[in-house]
């Protein structure tokens, strides 16, 4: 699995330095009212527990937090939100998967569509790329602060059940099946070691590597456009950049 990686981790760091924090707040609080809605609020749920601390990690105020809590269990009027994935074809034939929160289906399919065919994609049928991808859990830690060797935290991560270990020079990566998702990550928050943040999201099980830097703009514009859509929580693709215009973006 190793190198798979390549964009998502170009792009997670340039989310982090986003400086539209408001539309990464409404993106985390409509994960939480959805989770607090699937398990009624039960904060040991998983799916909620993981929202709450990504929240957390960025700093999402309580209040907040406990607002869209009490929203998904009916406490607070608002927005019915339905989890929704679609699916389709980017610039060369790249294969792209998004996760959707929306209060209106039809508006956010239309508007999905139009990006995709204003920026040389298209939407595809359900499944038309699906098989192509397999969910994973990532757990990212940052290297600042942290005591442990790549090597240590590699046998610590692989001793409780993950799969792989991604690292560069600001943070690690570890690849875990959704099985063992929550077992790894309580492994690593008993050996105190922070992790800040965590997600199941598809992988693409085989990547294609795009060494036409034309190419490559227009691919990395219509993924950004899709994940810049307010109803958009995640934007996957089975493309790597090549080592030469990673740099570039």
């Amino acid at each position: 699995m190793s190198g798979h990686s390549k964009w998502a981790n170009i792009k997670h760091k340039k989310g982090k330095a986003d400086a539209q924090k408001g539309k990464m707040f409404t993106k985390l609080g409509r994960e939480l009212v959805v989770a607090s809605r699937a398990c009624g609020g039960d904060v040991n749920n998983f799916r909620l527990k993981i929202a709450i601390e990504n929240a957390k990690a960025q700093n999402v105020p309580n209040d907040n937090i406990q607002r869209a809590i009490q929203k998904g269990m009916g406490g607070t009027e608002g927005a019915v939100y339905e989890e929704l994935r679609y699916e389709g074809y980017g610039p060369g034939g790249v294969a792209i998967m998004i996760d959707i929160l929306t209060d209106n289906r039809n508006r956010t399919a239309g508007e999905v569509r139009h990006i995709f065919s204003k920026n040389g994609g298209n939407m595809g049928e359900t499944g038309c790329v699906g098989w192509m991808f397999q969910d994973k859990g990532q757990l990212r830690i940052s290297r600042e602060g942290l005591k442990l060797s790549e090597d240590d935290l590699m046998l610590i991560a692989l001793e409780a059940g993950a799969d792989d270990l991604e690292a560069d020079s600001e943070e690690f990566v570890i690849y875990t099946s959704p099985e063992a998702m929550e077992s790894v990550r309580k492994v690593l928050q008993d050996q105190t070691i922070p992790v800040t943040e965590s997600v199941l999201s598809p992988m693409p099980q085989n990547t294609i590597e795009i060494s036409d830097a034309d190419q490559a703009r227009k691919i990395v514009h219509l993924m950004e456009t899709l994940e810049d859509h307010d109803d958009v929580q995640g934007v996957y693709s089975n493309f790597e950049l090549s080592d030469a215009l990673a740099a570039d973006f």
